[in-house]
C-alpha cells in the first residue's frame, strides 16, 4: 500500500532561516500515517475504541534538502505489518511537488498494544486483513 498526502509548508512551521524546522516532518508523518490507515478504511479512533493504542517503537529521519515556506511538498507512505500482526513499520518519503526532489526519507515504527492487559497483541482482525490486502471494502 501507497498513499500520498500533500501539505503546503506553513510559515510557522519554518525556522528563521526560512527553512522547515526539523520536528515538523514527524507531525506530517503522523498526519500522512492517519490518512493512509483512514483511506483503507481504519481510523486509530476505532482500533483505540476496540482496546488497542499504538506506541511508537522507533523513529528514523534522514535529511537530504531543506523545504521551505510555501513550498508544497508530497509525504509517500508505505506500510508494512510483521509477520506476528504486533508491529507496524510506515516508511516515508517527503518530495518537493514541483520538482519531485527528495526532501527527506524517515520510518516510524508502532506496536499494537492491549491497554487492559498493558502488553503488546496482534492487531485486530480486521486491520490485519485490510493491510494485508484480503479485505478491501471499509
Amino acid at each position: 500500500m501507497t498513499h500520498t498526502y500533500q501539505h503546503r509548508v506553513r510559515f510557522r512551521e519554518c525556522d528563521p532561516m526560512g527553512i522547515v524546522y526539523h520536528v515538523h516532518y514527524l507531525d506530517w508523518f503522523e498526519v500522512a500515517r492517519t490518512e493512509a490507515l483512514r483511506e483503507l478504511g481504519v481510523s486509530y479512533k476505532s482500533i483505540e475504541a476496540a482496546g488497542t493504542i499504538l506506541p511508537v517503537t522507533g523513529l528514523h529521519a534522514k535529511y537530504h534538502l531543506p523545504a521551505r515556506y510555501d513550498d508544497e511538498v508530497l509525504v509517500e507512505t508505505t506500510c508494512h505489518l510483521s509477520q506476528s500482526g504486533v508491529r507496524i513499520r510506515f516508511e516515508y518519503e517527503v518530495k518537493r511537488k514541483v520538482d519531485n526532489a527528495l526532501l527527506v526519507e524517515g520510518s516510524v515504527s508502532l506496536c499494537f498494544f492491549d491497554r487492559g492487559r498493558s502488553r503488546p497483541t496482534p492487531a485486530p482482525q480486521r486491520v490485519i486483513d485490510v493491510l494485508r490486502g484480503e479485505s478491501q471494502s471499509p
